[in-house]
């Protein structure tokens, strides 16, 4: 994450034991031994919304308190340490009046919430457990657990195979980083009033968020001369055509830098380039119908559709809200228009929703010239930009998983090959040319049909294999 300049707690070391431990890591009653393991992390601290918690009054819903309930004393305490030590110049400016200090630090508390997990959903990552207690009081990504990136890009994506509701899902992400900013106004509320504090909430967090996913869009697009209105439509329809053809986000975003601007020599050439590079990306039809199986059996759906109706607060209060059952409504006609779709009916319509959004994307890019533009030039700034926003690598399921199966074998190699090629996510070069093949083990690399490619390359940056699909992390993996 560090390397994709995203703020985050930092690696410093892991420390593997002789010892095992009995572990159930699915949940499902089959438990396996693993080694005991310790990773240090270093950040500027650790205090979290949940730190506050520690002070919350009765939860309605829960019927819970906070352990340290009415101490006044330890709130102010920790409050100041906080603002004072990470916000040093909220606390020098506004330390005499603490309405006003809390007021501005929420704020900027507000503003690095909405910016992080912008960044998250610009790049794909998945945090999978964003419980107040996950969330850094200074804006990083904390507590990596049953984290991921996306494959090919289902905005339902669950990466936590805990959260069975998909409370946690990559969609959901920026709200509910915004309800665990409505948790924090609440614990804080002893010295900002809470209308105060929900209000300071509604008129920043979004327009943060969108402010800060915009920009990087647009860097991602390689739209670096015009901000327009109409940017934004093009970036749902890119979005919602890889979630229509179950295209690999990475590389869907990676393989823009292969058009040129309109007007540029070899333009059409590059088009079907980029068009042809978009549509190795896509899933078959049988993973397509994979990616929008439904979650639960009719018989629950249809006890959630009458409790969404009757009692809403008591489907909210079991993890499953209205989002959940439409997800649940939509995925099953998904799945049945799905029903006769051959691989080469996916293969003509996925032609043909590409083919339409590259000449959306053309007509955009249109606009980025003009009659002094030297093509080269702008052509070559644009690849930059792009290049250095669109990660080749990212931390894949499947790529972790060769790694600590080899590791699991005494072979940390793979490990140390991994770590090295993400310290350059964004690089263009060859890594492999002095590194021996990929070690899987008892793993096949799934082969590909372009012989011109290495298949050491793809095994990083290519699409996820066709045996990766049931891979699952969870809490306890």
């Amino acid at each position: 994450m560090h390397n994709l300049n995203i703020p985050t707690t930092r690696a410093l070391a892991c420390v593997t034991s002789g010892s095992k431990v009995v572990r159930d890591i699915y949940y499902d009653g089959h438990p396996i031994l693993e080694r005991c393991t310790v990773v240090s992390r270093l950040a500027p601290t650790f205090l979290r919304f949940g730190s506050f918690e520690i002070f919350k009054t009765l939860d309605s819903m829960s019927g819970r308190i906070g352990p340290s309930v009415g101490r006044t004393d330890l709130f102010d305490q920790l409050l100041d340490y906080i603002i004072s030590s990470f916000y040093p110049k909220v606390y020098e400016t506004f330390c005499d009046d603490r309405r006003k200090m809390c007021a501005v630090f929420f704020k900027e508390v507000v503003i690095k919430t909405a910016h992080l997990v912008a960044n998250w959903q610009c790049v794909g990552f998945c945090h999978g457990v964003l419980n107040t207690d996950n969330m850094s009081i200074v804006g990083l990504t904390i507590d990596y657990g049953p984290f991921g990136f996306l494959d090919y890009y289902n905005p339902d994506h669950i990466c936590n195979g805990s959260d069975s509701a998909g409370r946690y899902s990559f969609a959901n992400q920026p709200k509910i980083c915004g309800w665990n900013l409505a948790k924090l106004a609440e614990v804080l509320q002893r010295v900002l009033p809470l209308e105060e504090g929900r209000s300071i909430l509604e008129e920043t967090y979004f327009e943060a968020f969108d402010d800060k996913f915009m920009s990087q869009m647009r860097k991602k697009l390689g739209l670096i001369r015009k901000n327009l209105p109409e940017d934004r439509q093009l970036i749902e329809d890119f979005l919602n055509t890889m979630a229509e053809t179950g295209a690999d986000f990475t590389n869907c975003f990676r393989g823009l830098n292969q058009i040129l601007l309109p007007g540029s020599r070899d333009f059409d050439l590059s088009s079907e380039k980029l068009k042809s590079h978009l549509m190795k990306q896509c899933c078959t039809v049988e993973e397509l119908r994979i990616l929008h199986k439904p979650v639960i059996n009719e018989s629950e759906l249809m006890v959630y559709a009458t409790l969404l109706t009757q009692q809403p607060e008591l489907l909210e209060s079991l993890g499953k809200g209205a989002d959940f059952v439409k997800n649940e409504i939509e995925k099953r006609k998904k799945l049945n228009s799905l029903k006769d779709c051959s691989g080469e009916m996916k293969t003509a319509k996925d032609s043909e929703l590409w083919q339409h959004w590259i000449n959306q994307y053309s007509d955009r890019l249109q606009l980025e010239v003009d009659n002094q533009c030297n093509f080269d030039d702008l052509n070559l700034e644009r690849v930059k930009i792009m290049n250095s926003t669109n990660p080749r690598f990212v931390l894949r399921n499947y790529l972790l998983q060769v790694a600590i199966d080899a590791a699991e074998r005494g072979d940390y190699s793979e490990v140390q090959k991994l770590l090295k090629i993400l310290e350059d996510p964004f690089s263009d070069a060859n890594l492999f040319e002095d590194t021996p093949e990929i070690n899987t083990g008892s793993v096949e690399v799934e082969e590909q049909n372009d012989s011109n490619i290495d298949r050491r390359i793809l095994a990083y940056d290519g699409v996820r294999p066709e045996w990766a699909r049931s891979l699952r992390v969870t809490c306890s993996s």
